[in-house]
């Protein structure tokens, strides 16, 4: 029996690392009740794990989101009922900011969570009045040159963390958080600075040469996040870092109404292509140059 489980957990992908037993418990009877394979692994280090299949993720993250803001519904006590178990929850149990709090927390390691901080820090003093000299002090160059360069090398990465307004930066900081923290947390801090460092270099050039230097926001590094997890995935699939079919296509789609202005706002398309191509070159230049032995 303990081969054929280990066999199994093998096959499965972890979905979320909750701290409390009897909510990690509740949450994945629910899983099961519903027809998505479910695992719970519990560890001194890690807490309490839910896994499931890879086909399944998207669907049991929803879930999820559902489940942490009315963990008290009677159809998850249901579900440990009808499995024979009995798991009662408390108000100490659980919280929605406890919760929220755990499991941001547990997906992001330093490097993400410092720029999550940064581009929030900068977008709330914009909003409180300093739009204007913040703005100007992460533009890009407005004339680029060797001089512009030594003078001032910050603005190569500036406009990486200036959003224009607050759909923009819910959508670059969340997707950053949810996929750089997995780089980070798989690879390690010194893989994800390097593809913020590449992918904003390469995607804040790209846009400046196409349209000037008034453009801003961290969707050309989201978008290296999304190139390089899904050729990592693709080519080193043991490491366990992967993104769901439907996600990759949902963004590829994105990129391309973009290109063919179809989106109801101003859109670096440069900057996403570029992004993403700088994300698929460094996970194969990881993989097949470097190898990915190596967490630092």
């Amino acid at each position: 029996m303990a081969s054929e489980s280990a066999e199994n957990m093998d096959t499965l992908q972890p979905l979320v690392q909750l701290k409390d037993h009897n909510i990690a418990l509740l949450f994945s009877n629910y899983l099961q009740s519903i027809g998505i394979q479910a695992q719970l692994k519990s560890s001194r280090e890690d807490g309490h794990v839910i896994y499931c299949p890879e086909d399944k993720i998207v669907q049991a993250k929803v879930e999820f989101d559902a489940f942490i803001l009315k963990p008290y519904d009677k159809k998850y006590q249901q579900a440990a009922w009808d499995r024979g178990e009995t798991v009662s929850l408390h108000a100490s149990d659980f919280s929605l900011m406890r919760s929220f709090q755990e499991n941001f927390l547990a997906h992001a390691g330093i490097v993400t969570l410092l720029v999550f901080t940064l581009c929030w820090l900068v977008f709330l003093f914009s909003e409180l009045g300093w739009a204007q000299q913040l703005f100007y002090a992460l533009q890009f160059y407005p004339q680029l040159s060797i001089d512009a360069l030594l003078a001032d090398p910050i603005r190569l990465l500036g406009p990486a963390f200036f959003h224009f307004s607050w759909l923009h930066i819910i959508f670059n900081t969340m997707w950053w958080w949810q996929l750089g923290g997995s780089i980070e947390k798989i690879l390690g801090k010194s893989t994800l600075i390097n593809l913020l460092l590449l992918s904003a270099i390469v995607s804040n050039v790209g846009q400046y040469l196409v349209s000037g230097s008034n453009f801003g926001g961290l969707s050309g590094v989201v978008y290296a996040l999304v190139g390089f997890i899904w050729w990592f995935g693709y080519l080193a699939p043991e490491r366990g870092l992967f993104l769901a079919k439907p996600l990759i296509g949902f963004l590829l789609f994105w990129l391309v109404l973009g290109f063919v202005d179809l989106l109801p706002v101003n859109v670096a398309n440069t900057a996403h292509l570029l992004g993403l191509l700088s994300g698929c070159f460094l996970a194969v230049f990881t993989v097949k140059v470097i190898g990915v032995n190596n967490k630092t």
